[in-house]
């Protein structure tokens, strides 16, 4: 492993700031062939070409501006440090990264997330959509602190992860106003033949339903399929079709697109999990938010 030789990278950072190695030397109180003797090692190390002569100025390269923003911030972080040891309070915001499976609904991640940007909460928030397993992937190597997905992670992934049971929900129908009132009969029957907007099928919400509709005799008209849940509400609002989302977020659902409630069932549930490498949580926010949506979202109470 090669290591990074921070003084070099501080002898890069004050040239990269001030301009110039003549403006350095004076400011770092070294002879200019002593920085220059630095940043060649620096460069030698990292395999890379930091600044480029344009006529009498120094111009950072392609790396060596990558390089100034990781120095930037490993001397924030340093002097960060140094101040806390001595008990000094930092005003830094602390960072939360999340995945989030793109199959969740918005209105309920919103939910799950927005306890941790209350004001005072001093929390700078990265958030992530993508597919689960690139999810789980970044989360393996620490690039997130937490996926959020709608099924738990299972024993075939290669991933060394817990599962952390958020909460669940019965599922609503909703249809845009026009198309509501085209459903005759009663619910569930009224779906029988209506045009359906469905997730994909390699979702478990998606083979839920396909169960249930099969028990109930029912066969809607899947005209479209979608990954994202939230472009599929957008269809669902301009009236291409029936859809559904969990029922805990069954009003907002309604003012948020526009559109109808038209029945709901509870032998169709939908899960969330937040999913951690950690067995028992200690990161702050996260053990925050998964005790703020058990107990406000999905109503769990501890016995």
């Amino acid at each position: 492993m090669n290591w990074l030789n921070y003084h070099h990278l501080q002898y890069f950072w004050v040239v990269a700031k001030e301009g110039s190695i003549q403006a350095a030397s004076r400011s770092l109180n070294l002879t200019q062939p002593t920085i220059s003797k630095q940043i060649k090692l620096l460069e030698e190390s990292l395999g890379e070409q930091l600044f480029e002569r344009t006529g009498r100025r120094l111009e950072l390269t392609d790396a060596g501006r990558l390089a100034l923003e990781y120095a930037e911030e490993i001397f924030h972080l340093g002097n960060e440090f140094q101040e806390s040891l001595k008990g000094v309070a930092t005003t830094r915001p602390k960072r939360i990264r999340v995945g989030a499976s793109d199959s969740i609904p918005k209105l309920i991640l919103h939910r799950i997330l927005s306890p941790i940007l209350e004001e005072g909460s001093n929390i700078h928030l990265i958030c992530e959509e993508g597919q689960t397993n690139k999810l789980l992937a970044e989360l393996s190597i620490q690039r997130l602190d937490l996926v959020l997905t709608d099924a738990p992670i299972r024993g075939g992934i290669k991933v060394k992860a817990f599962n952390h049971y958020l909460g669940d929900s019965g599922m609503s129908f909703f249809a845009a106003p026009k198309l509501a009132k085209q459903l005759t009969g009663s619910f569930p029957k009224n779906m029988d033949g209506a045009p359906y907007l469905a997730l994909t099928d390699d979702t478990v919400t998606r083979r839920s339903f396909d169960h249930w509709f099969e028990n109930e005799r029912i066969l809607p008209q899947i005209v479209a399929e979608f990954h994202d849940s939230a472009l599929l509400k957008v269809f669902g609002r301009e009236g291409v079709g029936v859809f559904a989302s969990p029922t805990t977020i069954a009003d907002e659902v309604c003012r948020e697109y526009g559109v109808e409630k038209i029945g709901e069932t509870e032998h169709v549930r939908e899960s969330f999990y937040a999913i951690t490498v950690e067995r028992k949580v200690k990161h702050a926010a996260i053990a925050m938010i998964t005790e703020r949506a058990r107990t406000e979202l999905f109503n769990i109470q501890d016995k």
